[in-house]
């Protein structure tokens, strides 16, 4: 059986069709540039993986109760191929899903997901207002404060950094350095 892979422009529109709210359109576009920066770590398919960093959230505007469950079925009617599938839901892994993470990528989704919204919120309180100068430091220093961005779960990013056997600075780093490459269109290119 043949399974139908979208380019990047038709998984754009079918985000948009779900979800107006522009945080929720600058996460995806978050995660789908940090997600395509770990490929270059990885040696692996770069619109692939991103793609699947920018419709991992397909659902969560409208459903947000019901998150992951109405994605599976919107993109299985579209025919996606289970493997994109599989590695969307894998993200909500013992939050909405009992989809355990178990590729690489779906081990970095799951890790970065989480990990974008803090250092989103980091960038945000600086001066600069950028991710730009941010250095990893920092978010480690609002990474102790559990009330800053209290909705990025630390124990779903350290769970991932240990799944992806890495250690946290790292990840924060390369998270860091994949959103420098989408700042201006994910809003953190701030006064730099």
């Amino acid at each position: 059986m043949s399974y139908h892979i979208p380019d990047r422009e038709e998984v754009f529109e079918l985000l948009k069709k779900y979800n107006q709210s522009e945080s929720l359109i600058k996460h995806a576009l978050t995660v789908e540039a940090v997600m395509r920066h770990f490929t270059e770590l990885n040696n692996e398919d770069p619109e692939m993986w991103g793609l699947i960093g920018l419709i991992h959230d397909l659902d969560y505007e409208k459903y947000p109760d019901e998150h992951c469950v109405h994605t599976e079925k919107i993109l299985k009617d579209l025919n996606w191929d289970p493997v994109w599938i599989r590695a969307v839901l894998s993200h909500g892994w013992e939050m909405c899903t009992d989809i355990k993470p178990e590729k690489r990528m779906e081990k970095i989704l799951y890790t970065i997901d989480e990990l974008t919204g803090l250092i989103t919120a980091s960038c945000l309180v600086r001066p600069s207002k950028s991710v730009l100068d941010l250095k990893v430091k920092s978010v480690k220093k609002k990474w102790k404060d559990k009330r800053f961005a209290a909705g990025a779960s630390r124990e779903v990013i350290t769970k991932g950094a240990e799944m992806l056997e890495m250690d946290i600075s790292d990840v924060i780093a390369e998270t860091i350095e994949g959103m420098k490459k989408a700042a201006e269109a994910i809003g953190l290119k701030g006064d730099l």
